[in-house]
């Protein structure tokens, strides 16, 4: 079986610090994984040069093809360097489809929201081959 990977985590107000994804995709191709990252479809919507760019966003459009990717995986890995509302919420739908998820946190004290809906939770990146080769 080919397991497929969603990469999830903030954007909005990160669109200069992506790098984490690399590290994940990187981690998960290792492990055999195929990966699903909305940024490498989206990231030219966020540019984030203009103030409020966002709003220009058809926000309903790209939510719906997150959502239809989270559908299609087998597992999520959520990245938390600070609180997101969109990664929240791709954890929560993700943990309702019955994925698998792992959660890198680096929030002092995550809420029992992300905690509750995560199989795995990891305070550094460092940690992530072993919880992909834990779950598979």
């Amino acid at each position: 079986m080919n397991w497929k990977v969603f990469v999830s985590g903030p954007i909005q107000g990160m669109e200069t610090k992506q790098s984490y994804r690399d590290v994940i995709r990187e981690t998960c191709v290792r492990c055999g994984l195929e990966v699903i990252d909305p940024w490498e479809r989206e990231k030219i919507i966020y540019r984030g040069t203009e103030p409020r760019w966002w709003n220009r966003v058809p926000a309903a459009d790209f939510i719906r093809r997150d959502l239809e990717d989270i559908e299609k995986c087998d597992v999520l890995i959520a990245y938390f360097p600070r609180l997101s509302a969109g990664t929240c919420m791709e954890l929560f739908y993700a943990k309702l489809k019955g994925k698998k998820t792992i959660c890198v946190c680096q929030i002092e004290n995550p809420s029992p929201w992300i905690i509750v809906h995560s199989n795995v939770v990891l305070k550094e990146i460092g940690g992530l081959e072993a919880a992909l080769r834990q779950i598979l």
